[in-house]
């Protein structure tokens, strides 16, 4: 689904000059390298090879997407987002995750709720190349599968993107969702496939840095 939202985006933001995708140019700022001192952590639940490759192999990781993350960040992949994976834990990236037992998502909620801030990438139609069969089990999910997050949340992903029935605040077409949830948020963003830079504009991967570095308060974050 990237490259037609990406055009239809490109189109909406030379017009109107707001949004998610233009965060981090509207002030003229990229994010940039930070030391290893200065890096928070940020876990990473995700079923897309960022972390490793296909085969799982050492040889097969490191994907330019986690590289640029790296420096910004100590990543820290987590296999679940339980209470035990989170503990400690102030910033979560979930990126096409697999579908999470129901148990999780309350531990999830919890989190959220108890001051937790959560970037979700849940594409309903991800265009991620594999080498691995349709239904083998270690290919990442062609569509996000929402188990009962979202629409706890009030929110709604079709193949059209998000619609809300609750308080979470979409926009760009139904792109993006910003919800506060108790004293914690979530942003859900329904697409996926910009963190493959080998194939899509990089520019993408740095407005989502920009995104996960945005205080919580920031005045520039408005629908």
């Amino acid at each position: 689904m990237t490259n037609r939202l990406w055009l239809a985006l490109a189109f909406m933001l030379a017009i109107a000059g707001v949004g998610w995708l233009g965060l981090a140019y509207r002030s003229g700022d990229v994010p940039g390298t930070r030391t290893a001192a200065e890096r928070p952590t940020l876990a990473l639940l995700t079923s897309l090879p960022l972390v490793f490759g296909e085969s799982f192999s050492v040889e097969g990781g490191g994907s330019p997407a986690l590289t640029r993350l790296e420096q910004r960040y100590h990543v820290l992949p987590i296999a679940v987002a339980d209470t035990a994976s989170l503990r400690g834990q102030g910033l979560l990236l979930m990126a096409q995750p697999r579908a999470q037992p129901a148990e999780v998502l309350v531990d999830l909620d919890r989190w959220v709720r108890g001051g937790g801030r959560l970037l979700l990438l849940a594409d309903p139609r991800l265009d991620w190349p594999s080498r691995r069969p349709l239904g083998d089990l270690l290919r990442p999910p062609p569509m996000f599968a929402d188990t009962g997050l979202l629409s706890h949340w009030g929110l709604q992903l079709s193949p059209s993107g998000l619609a809300s029935s609750g308080g979470c605040q979409v926009a760009e077409d139904g792109l993006v969702a910003h919800c506060r949830i108790g004293r914690g948020q979530a942003t859900v963003i329904a697409d996926a496939d910009f963190l493959n830079v080998e194939r899509a504009d990089a520019s993408g991967l740095d407005r989502l840095i920009a995104e996960l570095g945005r205080p919580s308060s920031s005045p520039k974050y408005r629908w």
